[in-house]
This record gives structure tokens, C-alpha cells and sequence, in this order.
């Protein structure tokens, strides 16, 4: 008979000793974090529910979320929020699926509702068309961010893919546009796309300022990208690739069914950082001039009523950008644990 080992329980007065109080200087800089981190905090929370002014988040609700949109119009963006919900929700359950026409049958959905969408906010034909002067506040920073990373995610596969091309010209140009983009800052690239594009543009071509901050976005954004799925490609082991031309798969095959599936899901995590840094650079926009988010904080601190109010403001900005960058992590968490 053999008997089982003795089980090591960890009771709160142990753990306490050892990682707070296990020396006295342990216990020094415990007990001074602990009245700082309570001093900040009591302070923070007093401010919050006593001192904070919130009448000016409260009264302001629909130009954080909407700007300008047009009061009469928004039963369109209750329907695209309701369309969002459902793609959403139906995207998950394919997800779980394993039946392969039901997920393709989600990715068509996900276009299809991408581009009524589209239709519902700018209108046109039988809808009241709503230019983008008007799309503000939070609509028009999702609008830019989704787009933007729709874009920007393939053509970074591309680019990548190209980067390791055996043809000399094709991975010369994407290893050039690779490091030229990475090598200039991202407030550069806007300038270019927002301001000296119209520039250079034929007067008769006029392009939105939205697509033209989309476009510096995308540019930007696939360089990042590139590199990430560069790293991911580089980790698949060279021994299946050739054990798939072995079995007569031609290049495209190989890539789809083999190489793709492990790269990019090697480097979930930092694919899903670039996606979180570029949410949050579209507070950029602001400066030029774009009522995004940030933007349209300004505008309601321009208010004589509300004068002052920066923290209150800027706090529940924050909070959104926090929230949405938040669960982008949740799923970068789930997705790996898939893999």
C-alpha cells in the first residue's frame, strides 16, 4: 500500500506571510502601499460622489455616442445596433458550430450587415442621406476603427505572404513599403492622406475625409500588421510545407488549409494589440478636425455651462475607450485558449 502525499494547504495568514510579511522590509512596504492605495482611492471616490459635476456627461449623452446625427434620423442606428447584436450573437454560435457552412454562411452575413449598415447611417435612394460632417462622437470612431481593421488585416496578410515571396521584385516592394511605413509616425501619414492629398488630387476628384482618414489608417496599420504575421509564418516548421507539396497541394492550397490557420494563430495576441492600438489612435483624428470621439469631448467643453469639466469628460472617455479595448482582450484570451 502506498500512501498519498501529504496535501499542502495554503491558509490566508500563510500566504500573508510570505509574500507581504516575509521580511520587515516586506512588511514596511506593504503597510505604506497599502495607506497610499487607500488614500487614493477614498480620495478618488469622495471626488466621484460628492465633489464631480456629471450633469455635463448626463446632458451630453447623444453627442458622445452620435455628434450632430440627425434626431430624426437615429431609428436608423437603432437599427444597425439591433443588426450589429444579431451578427454578434449569430457569429458566436457559428463559431462553436462545427458545420463549415454555417460558419461560411456568418462571414457572409458579416459583409452583408457590414454594408447595409453603411446604407442605413449615409443614406441614400429611399433614406435621407446624412453626410459625414455629421457623423460624429463614437459613431464615426467605430465606423473608422472596424473599416480600418477590415482593410488594413488582409492587405498586412498580403504584405507579409509577399515579404516571403520567392519572386525578387514582389518581396523587394513589400519589405520597401514595409519598413517606410514603420519608419514614419503615424501623425505624418494622416498629414498626408487628410491634408496634401486633396493637394495633389485633380480638382475634379474629391474624396470624403473620412476615406481619405481611413486610407492613412490602413496604410499605417498593414505595415504593423505585416510584420506580426511575418513572425507567424516564420513559425510554422518548413517540414509541412513540404510534406503538402508532397502530396500534390499547389501554393494557394498550402497556404489556406496549412500555413495561414497556424501562422495567425501563433501570433493572436499581438495581431489583437495592433487592433487595440489602432482604436485608440483614432483619437488622432481629432486633429484634423474629425468629431470623433476626442473631438466631440472638445465641442461639449467649449460649452459656457460647462467650463472646466475636463475630468469629468475625459474620465468617461476613457471609460468607453477602456471598455471597448477591454473586451477586444477578452476575445484575444478566448481565442487563444481555442487554439
Amino acid at each position: 500500500m502506498t500512501s498519498k502525499p501529504p496535501s499542502l494547504q495554503t491558509t490566508p495568514l500563510t500566504w500573508l506571510r510570505k509574500n507581504l510579511f516575509h521580511t520587515w522590509v516586506d512588511g514596511l512596504l506593504t503597510i505604506v502601499s497599502s495607506v497610499f492605495v487607500v488614500w487614493v482611492v477614498t480620495g478618488l471616490l469622495t471626488w466621484v460622489f460628492t465633489r464631480a459635476q456629471w450633469s455635463v456627461v448626463s446632458t451630453n449623452l447623444p453627442l458622445f455616442f452620435v455628434g450632430r446625427y440627425p434626431a430624426s434620423q437615429s431609428w436608423r442606428l437603432w437599427i444597425v445596433l439591433s443588426l450589429v447584436v444579431v451578427t454578434i450573437a449569430f457569429s458566436i454560435l457559428s463559431q462553436r458550430s462545427k458545420s463549415s457552412r454555417q460558419k461560411l454562411l456568418s462571414y457572409g452575413l458579416l459583409v452583408v450587415s457590414f454594408f447595409l449598415s453603411l446604407w442605413l447611417i449615409g443614406g441614400s435612394g429611399i433614406l435621407t442621406r446624412v453626410g459625414t460632417n455629421l457623423w460624429n462622437g463614437l459613431l464615426v470612431t467605430l465606423l473608422v476603427a472596424i473599416v480600418t481593421i477590415g482593410l488594413a488585416f488582409p492587405l498586412g496578410v498580403l504584405l507579409a505572404l509577399g515579404r516571403q515571396s520567392a519572386l525578387p521584385i514582389v518581396k523587394g516592394f513589400c519589405t520597401a513599403y514595409i519598413e517606410l511605413v514603420r519608419g514614419l509616425p503615424l501623425i505624418g501619414v494622416l498629414f498626408m492622406a487628410l491634408v496634401m492629398l486633396p493637394l495633389v488630387l485633380p480638382s475634379q476628384v474629391r474624396l470624403d475625409r473620412v476615406v481619405r482618414a481611413i486610407a492613412g489608417l490602413v496604410l499605417f496599420n498593414a505595415a504593423y500588421l505585416a510584420e506580426n504575421v511575418r513572425g507567424g509564418l516564420q513559425s510554422v516548421p518548413s517540414g509541412q510545407i513540404e510534406a503538402a507539396k508532397a502530396l500534390g497541394l499547389n501554393t494557394p492550397l498550402i497556404l489556406w488549409l496549412i500555413v495561414l490557420p497556424q501562422a495567425l494563430r501563433a501570433v493572436v495576441p499581438a495581431i489583437v494589440g495592433q487592433f487595440i492600438s489602432l482604436f485608440k489612435d483614432t483619437s488622432l483624428l481629432a486633429l484634423f478636425a474629425l468629431v470623433e470621439l476626442i473631438g466631440i469631448s472638445r465641442s461639449i467643453l467649449a460649452q459656457p455651462q460647462f467650463l472646466g469639466r475636463y475630468v469629468e469628460v475625459y474620465l468617461f472617455t476613457g471609460l468607453i475607450y477602456w471598455i471597448f479595448c477591454y473586451s477586444m482582450s477578452i476575445v484575444s484570451r478566448r481565442l487563444e485558449v481555442k487554439k
